[in-house]
């Protein structure tokens, strides 16, 4: 590793001041930050069904995803949500190496919005290492202020949109000018905001080598022929410098004309050249820098290359590299992610708007009325998911002669997206009871929309009738 200004010294963390860079791959990433940026900011004030969009209403306990509304009692889906991001972050890593990392992850992003205004506010490195090194002035404390004005700015609008996900945002909007938010909305606003505020202004790479657990255990998704960014050593070596006019060949020398240009672009500080390195998020930076170096020196592009470790020590060709592609371990997280998801949409789209439990009254489990007749109190808890109001038929199948008893009610309304705890007793006659004395015998809940004949849309709960001695 190099001791220069960008480089660490193995004991202490040394600032490092990466250089911009223009080309195809930094094109991508700026597509990226703003399709995800859109993306998120956007949300918030997408109206839908005259509501948010997207909101995780926690005290209503319901979440709202476009047309989908999930109670809690949906976790399942949200687990296999998150089943299908690890298989997805594991398929892409075996393919594509830390790719997620230099393109589409929050830190990445975010590091990369806070230099660009560091950038546009300081100047680009050798200007930003000349302003750290001199003495304050108004000049420079105009300058600092500047970017820390406007990383603030960032952080906490971005802190105010991670909260709009939760309260509406026109309600936290209304309570930011009228000072009236709430101490958890108030403290979420300030806390993402510092998060962001830290760790994209100030930690930055150190997030990525030391806090972020993916780093850690991402050389177990890797092998030879995971696709990485990496320096071809045998058109490279040896490295020296030479005037343009003259041919690396007649010097004895490797393409490479040791500039440190991919060193001086590094968001982690790393030295590609120096072979895979966990710290190394795929960003892609030294390629555009090294391909900008080979243009201006005549020679072929792709000294710094997406490639992999197999195709680098043997020379293969593109269709040779991707021969390899489908490997054991790309159709296992392949095969596992397809299934998963498949699942995943199915139940979604085979799931019922409809869903109850049937509660026991502890304090009343059985009793007798009138002239031997037995009586069971119940609790429905009724939840719909439906985003208009609807009218629902309650009956109660079991034994000959069980009904529900009379002020009972058989017809319920469930308002938009709604639940409803429902007190229901049930009636079984006593020349029935009478022959199934001391017995606990099971009954099934069928609730139907009103009006529906489909046996299809009826949603049945299985529940216990008890008859006493």
């Amino acid at each position: 590793m190099s001791s220069s200004p960008f480089a660490s010294n193995g004991h202490a963390e040394i600032k490092i001041y990466a250089r911009s860079t223009r080309g195809r791959f930094e094109r991508l990433r700026w597509f990226m930050l703003w399709l995800t940026q859109v993306v998120f900011y956007a949300l918030p004030w997408l109206s839908w069904n005259q509501r948010p969009a997207v909101l995780f209403d926690l005290g209503a306990r319901r979440f709202y995803l476009f047309d989908l509304v999930l109670y809690p009692q949906d976790l399942i889906y949200l687990t296999l949500l998150l089943i299908i991001s690890a298989l997805g972050l594991f398929f892409v890593t075996a393919l594509a190496g830390r790719i997620w990392c230099g393109f589409a992850c929050p830190q990445s992003v975010y590091t990369k919005l806070f230099m660009w205004v560091e950038l546009k506010t300081e100047g680009d490195r050798a200007a930003r290492m000349r302003l750290d090194a001199a003495t304050w002035s108004i000049q420079k404390i105009a300058r600092k202020a500047a970017k820390q004005g406007a990383w603030i700015a960032i952080s906490l609008w971005t802190g105010f949109t991670f909260v709009a996900y939760f309260t509406p945002l026109t309600s936290l909007a209304q309570g930011a000018m009228e000072s009236s938010w709430s101490s958890w909305e108030t403290f979420w606003v300030l806390f993402y905001a510092l998060a962001l505020y830290g760790n994209a202004g100030y930690l930055r790479e150190q997030v990525c080598k030391h806090m972020c657990p993916y780093a850690r255990f991402q050389s177990a998704m890797f092998d030879n022929d995971t696709l990485i960014i990496g320096y071809d050593k045998q058109r490279g070596d040896p490295r020296g410098s030479r005037p343009r006019a003259v041919s690396a060949a007649s010097l004895g020398l490797g393409d490479c004309i040791d500039c440190t240009m991919c060193v001086q672009v590094c968001p982690t500080g790393i030295d590609i050249r120096d072979g895979l390195q966990s710290n190394c998020i795929g960003c892609a930076a030294c390629i555009d820098a090294c391909d900008d170096v080979m243009d201006k020196m005549g020679a072929p592009r792709g000294l710094v290359r997406y490639s992999t470790q197999n195709a680098m020590e043997h020379g293969w060709t593109l269709r040779q590299q991707r021969a390899r592609l489908l490997r054991p371990r790309v159709l296992i997280y392949g095969s596992l992610l397809a299934v998963v998801g498949i699942w995943f949409v199915l139940g979604l789209s085979m799931r019922n708007p409809l869903t109850f439990d049937v509660i026991r009254d502890r304090g009343v489990l059985a009793r007798t009325v009138g002239r031997g007749d037995v009586e069971n109190v119940y609790r429905l808890q009724i939840m719909h998911t439906l985003e208009h109001s609807q009218r629902y038929t309650i009956r109660v199948s079991g034994p000959k002669g069980l009904r529900l008893s009379d002020g009972s009610p058989n017809v319920v309304m469930l308002e938009s997206a709604s639940e409803r705890l429902v007190p229901l007793a049930v009636y079984l006659p006593a020349e029935q009871a009478a022959s199934l004395t001391g017995q606990n015998i099971p009954i099934r809940f069928h609730i139907l929309p009103e009006g529906a004949q489909d046996g299809a849309s009826e949603t049945t709960e299985s529940s216990r009738f008890v008859i006493p001695n």
